[in-house]
This record gives C-alpha cells, sequence and structure tokens, in this order.
C-alpha cells in the first residue's frame, strides 16, 4: 500500500467506510487509504459486544442513504450493523484501501509543503509515517481505550467482577448470577432484557431516570412494503423520508412544548409498566430531549420489569459491600455481578495529536464551519454525527460536501483549502453543548470544538439546513480560502516566463 495518497481517512467504522464510499460513488479521481487501529471494520460496532447491543437509531436513517438497509427490524443488533459496513466496503471495493492496526499518534500540515504527515504506530510496535494531501477524521467523539467508569466507595470490597460494557468479557458467565446494571442510559436499557433471561435477577440502578419510549421491534410499513414486492429502494427512500421528518418533528415538538411532550412520553411509560411499579423511576428532572431519548422495542424492558425477572432502583451509591451495593437510603442490593453501565470518555480524532505547522493544535481552541471543517486548519474534514437524531445522517452529508469540495478544487486547479474564522465566531460553549445535557457531553467540554455564534459555524443539529448547506449552497463564500502550492505554481510561473 502507498505511503502517500490524495486523502487519508482515519478510521474504518460507519464513517470512515461511508467517506471512502462516497469518495469512489461521486468520482473524486483522489487516490485515498484508511487507517483502522482495530483487525476488523465496523468501529463501534466491533469494539462493543455486550448482550443485546443494538442500535439506538432506526436503521432507514442509520443507514446509508446510498445503500438501502433492507431488514424490516427498527432497532438492528451489533452483528447485522457490522455485517452492514463490511458488505458496504466490499460493495465498493474499499477493503483493499484498509491498513489494519495502525494507531495514528500524530497528523502535522506543512503550509510550506501543502501535505499532512501522519504518523502511526502499527500493532508489532513499529512506527509508520504516512503523507496526504487531504486528512479526514472518522474516529467518532469516544476513547476506544477506556469508558468512563468512576471508582465507587468500597469497590475494592466486591469480590465479583465489575464490568465496563466497552469491553465485555467473553468469558462472562452470568446464568443464575444476581446482577446490578449501574446507568440509565441506552446501554443499560438494553443489558436488562438481554441478560434477565439467564440471570437469577437483573437490578437497574440509577441515579436519575431518562425518558424512555417504545416502538415495534419490526417496521410494520416496512413489513408491508416487503409483502407488497415493492423493491428495496424505494421503499427504503420512502421510510427514510418519513423517519427523518418523524425525528426533526419529535425533536422540535419537544423544544416548543416541553411541558406536553412529557406528559405523552410519561403516558406512554406509565401505560406498559402498569400499576405496580413506581412512576418515579420514570420520570426525568430535564425535559424531553435534553437528552436522547432511549428506545425499546416492543417494550422489552417494561416487560421485564412486569415479570419481575427485573427490577428498577433509583438512589445513590453509598458504599459497595462483599455482597452487593449499599445505597444513601440504606438499602442493601444483593449483586454477584456489577455492570458500570456509567458511560463513555470523549475523545476527539482518537487522541490523535495535530500540529499545524509546528503548532500542537487543541481541539477544544477551534470551532466547526458547517459542522465538517475545523476552522484554521487546512486541508481537513472531521466527521461528527447529530446527537438528536442518527449519526449517519450528517457522516453522509459531511461526505458529500467533501467530496463536492474536492471536485471544486480540482475544476480550478486548487490544492489547499482552510475555513477561516473571525474573532467574534466561537463562543465559550461546546458544540455539543447547546443540544445536550448529558453526562459525557458535560465532561467532553474540555476537549470538544467550541460552537460557533453565527451563519456556518454555528451547528444546530438540523438535516434539513444541513442538507441545504452541504449539498447545494455555492461552496465559495468568503469563508472558505483556497490556494495553491508553491510546487504547483511554479511550472506555471516558469513556462510564462519562457
Amino acid at each position: 500500500m502507498a505511503r502517500h495518497v490524495d486523502v487519508l481517512i482515519i478510521g474504518a467504522g460507519l464513517s470512515g467506510i461511508g467517506m471512502a464510499c462516497h469518495l469512489v460513488r461521486e468520482k473524486t479521481g483522489r487516490s485515498y487509504a484508511i487507517l483502522e487501529r482495530r483487525a476488523a471494520i465496523g468501529g463501534t460496532w466491533d469494539l462493543f459486544r455486550y448482550p443485546g447491543i443494538r442500535s439506538d437509531s432506526d436503521m432507514y436513517t442509520f443507514g446509508y442513504g446510498f445503500r438501502p438497509w433492507n431488514g424490516t427490524k427498527v432497532l438492528a443488533d451489533g452483528a447485522a450493523i457490522r455485517q452492514y459496513i463490511a458488505d458496504t466496503a466490499a460493495e465498493h471495493g474499499v477493503q483493499d484501501h484498509i491498513r489494519f492496526g495502525r494507531k495514528v499518534t500524530e497528523a502535522s500540515w506543512s503550509s510550506e509543503r501543502g501535505i499532512w504527515t501522519v504518523t502511526a504506530v502499527a500493532d508489532g510496535g513499529d512506527t509508520e509515517v504516512y503523507t496526504c494531501d487531504f486528512l479526514v477524521g472518522c474516529t467518532g467523539y469516544y476513547d476506544y481505550d477506556k469508558g468512563y467508569r468512576p471508582h465507587f466507595p468500597g469497590e475494592e470490597n466486591f469480590p465479583g467482577p465489575i464490568v465496563h460494557p466497552q469491553h465485555w468479557p467473553e468469558d462472562l458467565d452470568y446464568r443464575d448470577k444476581r446482577v446490578v446494571v449501574i446507568g440509565s442510559g441506552a446501554t443499560a436499557i438494553t443489558l436488562i432484557p438481554a441478560m434477565s433471561d439467564q440471570a437469577a435477577h437483573v437490578t437497574m440502578l440509577q441515579r436519575s431516570p431518562t425518558y424512555i419510549t417504545s416502538l415495534p421491534a419490526e417496521d410494520p410499513v416496512a413489513v408491508g412494503l416487503k409483502m407488497a414486492r415493492v423493491p428495496a429502494a424505494i421503499a427504503y427512500r420512502s421510510g427514510r423520508a418519513r423517519n427523518i421528518a418523524i425525528q426533526r418533528a419529535s425533536f422540535e415538538f419537544s423544544r416548543r412544548n416541553p411541558s406536553l411532550m412529557r406528559r405523552v412520553l410519561l403516558g406512554a411509560v406509565r401505560a406498559q409498566v402498569g400499576a405496580g411499579i413506581d412512576m418515579r423511576h420514570f420520570s426525568p428532572r430535564y425535559n424531553p430531549w435534553d437528552q436522547r431519548l432511549c428506545i425499546v422495542p416492543n417494550g422489552d424492558l417494561f416487560k421485564e420489569l412486569r415479570s419481575g425477572r427485573a427490577s428498577i432502583v433509583t438512589d445513590r451509591i453509598e458504599e459497595f459491600t462483599e455482597t452487593g451495593i449499599r445505597l444513601a437510603s440504606g438499602e442493601q442490593l444483593p449483586a454477584d455481578i456489577i455492570i458500570s453501565a456509567t458511560g463513555l470518555t470523549v475523545q476527539m480524532l482518537g487522541g490523535v495529536q495535530l500540529v499545524v505547522d509546528g503548532v500542537p493544535v487543541t481541539t477544544r481552541d477551534l470551532v466547526l464551519y458547517k459542522g465538517t471543517l475545523l476552522g484554521g486548519v487546512p486541508n481537513m474534514l472531521f466527521v461528527l454525527g447529530y446527537t438528536n437524531a442518527s449519526w449517519t445522517l450528517k457522516a453522509d452529508l459531511a461526505a458529500q460536501y467533501f467530496c463536492r469540495v474536492l471536485n471544486h478544487m480540482r475544476s480550478h486547479g486548487y490544492s489547499t483549502v482552510v475555513a477561516v474564522p473571525e474573532d467574534d465566531d466561537r463562543s465559550p460553549g461546546s458544540v455539543m453543548g447547546d443540544e445536550l445535557n448529558s453526562g459525557y457531553i458535560q465532561r467532553g467540554d474540555a476537549v470538544m470544538p467550541r460552537q460557533g455564534t453565527r451563519g456556518p459555524w454555528r451547528v444546530v443539529n438540523s438535516y434539513f439546513r444541513d442538507r441545504k448547506q452541504l449539498r447545494r449552497d455555492a461552496i465559495e463564500d468568503g469563508v472558505l480560502r483556497f490556494g495553491r502550492r508553491a510546487a504547483d505554481v511554479l511550472p506555471e510561473a516558469e513556462s510564462r516566463s519562457a
């Protein structure tokens, strides 16, 4: 594999594979390679292997816009998503461009040379150097090496396993064991029904509740279209458009009428959990969509709670003991295994150190142009998906925009591009802080780019706005600055003097 390419992509997950496919599909004519630190395609979906792992967004919008998801499940399991990504890569000939087992440590831009120099460490420990004209970060925004797990008082006294779902042990045997899952997010509500059929009992221990909504496991419209033998591409496009509109309408309704949306969500939960379960366990202190909604297919969590195989407790941890967990209320939770579903550790660009003309760059000091380009960093795109909709919706748009920019540069003879912010384009808040107040978002404020104050610098997480900006708005808008490398200009100047 060549050590110099036009486009170097970091990460072979959902975003990285999608980016590579767009480079091919949209005929950019650019050579590319992908550096992936793991041994397989999939990113998040190769890393996470805990019981019941599934998407937390519907597959019509979580799948790529250019390749139909042909299943009828609303939320697909991890294995199916992993296969979908691998099949997409195979269909577009992407596998031969991936170099696995390479952890990128530094990426350095030289304005003089007009290229990036990227340093990676191979699994064997050898250091490799790559160069590229354009760098694309498709690493997501969390640390693959460690999830967020606070130290619990007295945890050294607990004799059983304490497991974080991000690194699930393959040999963990929870049959007939008492399991306590700490957390109330998407991972916790997935683990409860997935484990309760084998465990003696599963308890979901939460400090505060989360909004939970139930959807059918099988999309009734998708099932109907399949039975009617509607072509897959047509069914996918119509279902995708429908679900994008529903997602956005739900979010905007929640913002305009939080009290009414709260009543709707809690009313639906009350109808499913029954009279035997206290609704305080499902009544958050925040408004709908201040954090992501958690989705349960066919109300599987509620069924396990009604059956008695699982229970839910809302309290604070006093300490771990030899037999389980003592709560602030004095209650004792017996446990043989404790699962700490306490969230992610936020990390930008997989921990890569960015350097521009010899000066280290801190992502927290930067602002994003159209949610894609790091202000002041030349020839680099950063893929950051939506927080209030499916990640892939934004990843697709970002890739399409990048291809537009590449084709525009080729047709005009440009070699470099950089988005240049003004002094007052940067706000103090995080790029995600305006939308969500989840714990991992607050913890990630130290590394996330800043929110913009206006125009193309302001990230609003709206698919319809971004679709116009990234697909149709003019490339040259006075904010993007284009240029040519000295090596590209010199031959032209010499020919004129001759």
